[in-house]
């Protein structure tokens, strides 16, 4: 997910042609406040013109309780973006307000309630201890992800290059995505000149589970791109396990062995996964 300042006419502008997978315009804290009036216009008109190819479109807005939220929702909602970014979420409270507040906007314009989806931003620690029940107040909820920036600020701690600091939150927002059924986007690297370093927790990022994750520059997007998508070896072992498991479903066995080690429903499951990630048909195997 590569974030563009809402107030940069060239990147919006741009965006469709970086390779990301998923953009994120911003009105929130990339925009400076005597800038907000601007960006949001110019987000609207952007949306209505640009052709962004494939790329999913996720807007950020301002917080309902500031006093650019409700502008940015009337003036963005009625266009449908695949998704709104609501940040700072602390309680499945003032999430539940925040669609009542879309799904008014929708009826107005005669929209429907299931197009356009939320991405809810964890950046306190209040809203790593909620964050369980706010990923499963609404089916509308589809990401979760966590702003590490804020986060360590409102946790009085230095955002550690090692990324000790909020770990704990990483892993709670992982397993809250997980046990809903939804994706979960880690936060961004903010050192763009350190290839090695952001290699690295894309790496840390996924093992522990985020299905993504967010970048502030265009030249950080192949990395996570190399990071997430799966190896060939990943995807020969992939494609060897489902083999098997037709081969022995059709001879009435669960449980059996690839080279040497045991596959069962689970360990077929990840292989599924794999091929899917690496855009495999599993009926064509």
């Amino acid at each position: 997910m590569l974030y563009i300042p809402g107030n940069n006419p060239a990147m919006l502008q741009q965006g469709g042609v970086y390779g990301a997978d998923s953009l994120l315009l911003d009105l929130e804290d990339a925009v400076a406040i005597n800038q907000k009036d601007a960006a949001r216009i110019l987000v609207r008109n952007i949306l209505k013109e640009i052709d962004f190819y494939d790329a999913e479109i996720c807007v950020r807005v301002n917080h309902i309780d500031t006093p650019f939220g409700m502008k940015d929702l009337e003036e963005i909602v009625p266009l449908q973006p695949d998704a709104i970014r609501f940040p700072k979420t602390e309680t499945p409270e003032e999430l539940g307000r925040l669609i009542e507040i879309i799904e008014h906007i929708e009826d107005k314009h005669g929209l429907p309630h299931d197009k356009m989806t939320l991405h809810v931003m964890i950046e306190t620690a209040l809203g790593v201890q909620n964050v369980f029940d706010i990923a499963k107040l609404s089916k509308r909820v589809d990401a979760i992800t966590i702003g590490g920036q804020d986060l360590t600020a409102d946790m009085n701690i230095t955002n550690n290059r090692d990324g000790s600091g909020i770990d704990l939150a990483r892993k709670m927002i992982v397993m809250a995505a997980k046990a809903n059924k939804i994706d979960a986007i880690d936060t961004v690297f903010v050192d763009i000149n350190d290839d090695e370093g952001l290699r690295k927790e894309a790496e840390y990022s996924k093992n522990i589970g985020f299905t993504g994750k967010a970048v502030i520059n265009p030249r950080q997007i192949d990395i996570i791109h190399e990071v997430y998508q799966p190896t060939q070896e990943e995807i020969r072992k992939a494609y060897k396990i489902i083999r098997a498991f037709k081969k022995n479903k059709e001879a009435g066995i669960g449980v059996f062995s690839v080279d040497g080690k045991m596959v069962d429903a689970p360990v077929m499951a990840r292989a599924a996964y794999v091929l899917e990630l690496a855009e495999i048909d599993f009926d064509s195997i």
